[in-house]
């Protein structure tokens, strides 16, 4: 180790240069994996080198001493090639006719109409018979004649079916033809006239696999959190706070929060778990404690089951509030951008009731009126609480409100790691719940369509044909849709209903939702 930080402090180690670092893995294993320099302070005479992990999670990042550094697979940064240039504009190709011609006649084109990017053809339907099924079911046939852009992807819908109870789906062909192979969907049906087309909002989180389907999004960009679009800026990569003290718990931040810059050097930040108003010292927060009358969120209280509580937060009415719990929920949510304009947003706080008080798990916000059937915008269950079953809670708390408002929801995108998986989950135990509920009608298979689920779930249509692809139940048959469930997924699914203890009773719900678009500026 010696070496090594001799080493260090012979040869430079300038930003964007990497090298394999030491850390310790979950098994509290030794490990080198690769990292990057991101930035070098030097503090009491000692450098020190903010590193972040290739291929790991930003929340990994962390200062780290010399010593721990692998200056012999040093790597500098490397130099960008430079391209030709035309007309002094660097990085521009050399022109061709070809271009030339290409390049006026868009310009001709441009003040006119946007040209256009090619057309989409609608699925053909064919019509299905109805065949009584065998409980062996044979291996899929191909699909027949399904437009090019879905071919690839129906090998991952229609699996070879197993030894199962089958259900029957009374979906027609072109229903399941806009699924592709990783779990999201992409439309293939031109939108129906007089319905409004609505714009698919895409991944591009570095921690989502939704980032994967390479569909065309359109972010929102109003409101409290919304979709971060770049990582250019080399201050929101690095975490900027060290530790926040909230009640009684000490969390560790992941990700960078805009919270002011003179309070980023202190080794604590100390916040109100009650208004979660952000103070520099103890003794600032005790003398705030003595006038502070808040021993709940603010808002009123909707839900109350046991300890387990949800108050309904406007983001007009309690603006302070709302935003300092969203400068809160950015220290652990990366994929999102703060912004001060909470007006448009509803946040649901989930509360645990103790002598002192009601202390804050988690939250959920929602857009007041959604153009994308939104029912969640942000989503956050607090470190010192996750693996608890705290994150389903929410959302199941987020699909009962939606059953209220006689909708169907689906969460904003793009969803963290840890969310897409916290969602996926909730999805397949929600759907095999009502699958394995289904009785046999006059001794036949029982029989349910994609659009009875989620009516019944308050899930949306996509989000249902994705979890049911994702889990492998889809299969093709005799022109038919069946559903088949083997005995794998039925006894995982029994045994994780039993780890489940926490789940939202309706009847502890008292709910009234609001049309928002009656109300001129809320």
């Amino acid at each position: 180790m010696t070496k090594m930080a001799d080493s260090a402090s012979s040869v430079e180690i300038v930003e964007g240069c990497r090298l394999p670092v030491l850390r310790k893995n979950q098994e509290h294993e030794d490990e080198w994996p690769l990292a990057e320099i991101l930035s070098v302070k030097e503090v009491s005479g000692r450098k020190l080198y903010y590193v972040h992990y290739i291929d790991f999670n930003k929340r990994l990042d962390e200062w780290v001493t010399s010593d721990r550094l692998d200056m012999k697979k040093l790597q500098f940064p490397k130099k960008e090639a430079k391209t030709p240039t035309k007309n002094g504009l660097p990085g521009s190709r050399p022109s061709s006719p070809e271009r030339e011609v290409r390049k006026s006649l868009d310009l001709n084109l441009q003040t006119a109409t946007a040209p256009s990017r090619g057309k989409t053809l609608p699925t053909p339907k064919r019509k299905v018979e109805t065949v009584p099924l065998v409980t062996q079911v044979p291996p899929a046939p191909p699909v027949p004649s399904l437009p090019s852009t879905a071919e690839a992807s129906q090998a991952a819908v229609f699996p070879v079916a197993r030894d199962a109870n089958t259900f029957k789906t009374r979906e027609d062909h072109d229903q399941l033809s806009s699924l592709t192979t990783n779990g999201t969907t992409r439309r293939l049906i031109p939108s129906q006239p007089g319905r409004k087309r609505k714009a698919n909002c895409g991944a591009t989180d570095e921690d989502s696999q939704d980032s994967s389907d390479g569909i065309p999004s359109a972010p929102r960009m109003t409101g409290s959190l919304v979709s971060d679009r770049s990582h250019d800026d080399i201050v929101t990569r690095m975490k900027n706070i060290e530790c926040i003290e909230l009640g009684r718990h000490r969390l560790k931040p992941w990700y960078f929060s805009p919270y002011p810059q003179e309070l980023t050097s202190l080794p604590i930040l100390y916040l109100c778990e009650f208004c979660l108003k952000y103070l520099k010292s103890l003794k600032c927060l005790q003398r705030h404690l003595t006038k502070c009358n808040l021993r709940h969120p603010p808002g009123n209280e909707i839900y109350r089951k046991g300890t387990i509580s949800f108050f309904e937060i406007d983001g007009r009415k309690n603006k302070n509030y709302s935003q300092n719990l969203c400068l809160l929920a950015k220290c652990f949510l990366d994929h999102k951008t703060l912004y001060y304009d909470t007006d448009p947003f509803l946040f649901y706080v989930m509360t645990e009731y103790d002598a002192k008080g009601f202390h804050i798990v988690g939250y959920f916000s929602k857009e007041k009126e959604s153009t994308e059937d939104y029912n969640v915008a942000c989503i956050l269950t607090l470190p010192p609480y996750q693996r608890r079953g705290y994150g389903k809670l929410l959302i199941e708390f987020s699909y009962e409100l939606s059953k209220v408002e006689g909708k169907t929801g689906t969460p904003e995108k793009p969803l963290s790691d840890l969310g897409l998986l916290s969602y996926r989950s909730y999805w397949s135990q929600t759907i095999l719940e009502i699958l394995m509920d289904l009785k046999p009608d006059n001794g036949e298979r029982p029989q349910i369509t994609i659009n009875e689920i989620s009516e019944i779930t308050s899930v949306k249509k996509e989000d249902v044909i994705s979890t049911l692809q994702y889990l492998n139940l889809i299969n093709y048959y005799k022109g038919q849709y069946i559903l088949t469930l083997s005995e794998d997924i039925v006894d995982g699914h029994e045994r994780a209903m039993q780890k489940r203890h926490l789940r939202i009773d309706p009847k502890c719900l008292h709910f009234t939702p609001k049309d928002w678009s009656k109300r001129g500026k809320w």
